[in-house]
């Protein structure tokens, strides 16, 4: 039972705490919540396995405690950054109904098409391809039935634990568990707001107008709102698949460059890039952030 191993598992970090054991050792918990993770040797790998079967705001913690290895360590916020941010999709039906309540459409006055099955599905949403009544294709990111609720009542935990710790562990005060939780939260909360995510998105694609080597898909507003965001289609790479970047790179005798800090960097890297090898010409590979 689902709620069973969730009280299991906050009852297990609980009892580390008051043991006073560290916190690496939390890792252990991730036994109780299935045989299955057994087989997983390392305990990082334990706790992913764990936290990815307890639900999406699981998922969501365990990927904010990955930057946190002064809380566990260097190799277990390794394994928590692996966290698939992942879960079965919710029926076409569902999504379709969820588009309709928030625009106060039909279907039908919206898309002459809209895919039943989703292209993607992740803990918070999960994305539809379709295409406009005036013939634009896009993609329609909708999210979970009920997501919110299923949020806040897990929140209710997460600061339960975070209030017991800071009475009960003043070693771990300076950590500061309860305001960590609260900045969680406001995090998630604006990600459950796809109107904050298509105005983020469209002020991205403004500040880059004048850059010919980056674009942001165009937000379809009419068609947008708190649960539901549409968007141009755009086909490309997925940012992650490192291997197919690298493959097409090779295929069209391109240099791909990555910056961690401003995409434009990189334009004078591929200059130099240039000078040193011109028989390679520069092209942009259009990458897609899913």
């Amino acid at each position: 039972d689902p709620a069973w191993r969730r009280e299991r598992l906050i009852g297990a970090v609980l009892a580390l705490q008051l043991l006073d054991r560290p916190a690496d050792e939390l890792v252990d918990i991730a036994d109780i919540v299935g045989e299955q993770h057994v087989a997983l040797h390392l305990p990082g790998e334990r706790l992913t396995a764990a936290l990815q079967e307890m639900g999406p705001s699981f998922i969501k913690l365990g990927q904010a405690l990955s930057t946190r290895a002064d809380l566990l360590s260097e190799q277990v916020a390794a394994d928590l950054a692996q966290l698939q941010d992942h879960l079965p999709a919710f029926p076409g039906a569902e999504a379709r109904r969820i588009i309709e309540a928030e625009l106060g459409q039909p279907i039908d006055a919206l898309f002459t098409s809209f895919d039943d099955t989703p292209v993607a599905a992740a803990s918070i949403a999960q994305v539809h391809f379709a295409v406009t009544t005036d013939g634009r294709e896009v993609a329609v990111k909708v999210l979970r039935p009920g997501i919110e609720l299923a949020f806040e009542r897990d929140l209710d935990l997460f600061y339960w634990t975070a209030e017991l710790v800071e009475r009960t562990q003043p070693r771990y005060r300076r950590l500061k568990p309860i305001d960590s939780v609260r900045a969680f939260a406001d995090v998630v909360r604006v990600e459950m707001d796809l109107r904050m995510e298509a105005a983020a998105a469209e002020e991205l694609g403004e500040n880059f107008a004048d850059d010919p080597n980056y674009r942001a898909p165009a937000i379809d507003w009419d068609r947008t709102a708190q649960r539901v965001l549409t968007l141009e289609r755009i086909d490309g790479i997925p940012i992650g698949d490192r291997d197919a970047i690298i493959a097409k790179a090779k295929e069209e005798k391109v240099f791909v460059y990555y910056s961690t800090t401003d995409i434009r960097d990189g334009t004078a890297m591929i200059h130099a890039f240039q000078k040193k090898y011109p028989f390679v010409e520069p092209k942009l590979l259009r990458l897609g952030s899913t």
